[in-house]
């Protein structure tokens, strides 16, 4: 028995000189692995969470669940998750509200976004589409910033909570646009979209892997899409940019990330397992339709996107002198 494990232990030091990540059984987990998303669901992280879950239940041989923890705009789930046992059991699908708005909204974050987690793999990146509920007279960009100005402050757009992707892309909307509008923070995009259905509300920068469906029934209407692009799944929106909206970017993205002292060999198998994922023709399609692309690669190149984000949006928080009420 000895000899046994000696050997497996040189073989473990020599995968490791190799720089071949080996994984043994103790340090992947035997339970279920628990993709822990920040919202409820019927958002697009949720929408997204599953997706990725349900392949790697197949790949794995092993119960990949999603749990879903909303509150804070996807802090709350952040902040769980940092303090879980780094042994791979419990990642988040981290989300631009969590890595990169929150830090620079919320003095009193209780994480490092550096520090406390490990970034795996960045899922994908989304634009957000500029949606209105049908009964709206003001149709277009250019008609809905003559709104905001002949009635400042009382045309009214949705987010899914205070400090989320669709209320900074709303305060980015009014910097550039010199206007006033109503924001309506909701408890996620679910109740959100119900609201703007139904009426109460009349636009939201909604994220749009959650808009995408209402948009293809005819329940809301797509106005314009925000990255300087247009998505492969709504090729006949225009952009921000293209409604006079120099270099407007907002975006939604996801990705995976892990506690802080996540194993580099358990972050290296689920980034390659992932990128595994990303690239199946089925899942490519799926992320199409939802509009989330530039996906996968490496750790590095999600690290260094998280750092950009940071950077971007401490500037439209200071700017736009963005307060949230914590």
């Amino acid at each position: 028995m000895m000899q046994r494990r000696s050997l497996i232990q040189a073989a473990g030091a020599a995968a490791a000189t190799l720089g071949v990540p080996r994984l043994f059984a103790q340090e992947w987990p035997s339970g279920p692995v628990r993709i822990v998303v920040g919202f409820p669901p019927g958002g697009g992280t949720d929408a997204l969470a599953r997706v990725v879950a349900q392949k790697l239940t197949i790949m794995w041989g092993q119960q990949v669940i999603v749990e879903n923890k909303g509150g804070v705009a996807g802090v709350l789930a952040a902040d769980y998750v940092a303090q879980q046992p780094s042994d791979g059991s419990t990642l988040l699908m981290a989300h631009i509200n969590s890595h990169a708005l929150a830090p620079s909204l919320q003095p009193k974050l209780r994480y490092n976004v550096e520090r406390d987690f490990v970034p795996i793999v960045l899922v994908g990146v989304t634009p957000n589409l500029l949606i209105a509920n049908p009964g709206q007279k003001a149709l277009s960009v250019k008609d809905i910033v003559a709104a905001c100005k002949a009635a400042p402050g009382t045309v009214s757009f949705g987010s899914a909570g205070a400090g989320s992707a669709q209320h900074l892309a709303l305060e980015m909307f009014k910097l550039q646009g010199g206007v006033d509008a109503l924001h309506v923070p909701y408890k996620g995009s679910g109740p959100l979209l119900a609201d703007l259905m139904g009426g109460q509300i009349q636009y939201s920068f909604e994220t749009m892997t959650a808009a995408t469906p209402h948009v293809k029934n005819g329940r809301v209407i797509a106005v314009a899409q925000t990255r300087t692009k247009r998505a492969k799944g709504h090729p006949n929106v225009p952009t921000m940019q293209e409604q006079g909206f120099a270099g407007f970017e907002a975006t939604t993205w996801y990705g995976l990330a892990g506690p802080g002292k996540l194993p580099p060999a358990i972050a290296q198998k689920v980034n390659r397992d992932v990128n595994t994922v990303l690239a199946m023709p089925d899942v490519q399609e799926r992320l199409d339709t939802y509009g989330a692309e530039d996906g996968g690669g490496s750790q590095d190149k999600f690290k260094q996107f998280i750092s950009t984000e940071i950077a971007k949006w401490a500037k439209v928080v200071k700017d736009g002198n963005v307060h949230v009420e914590t």
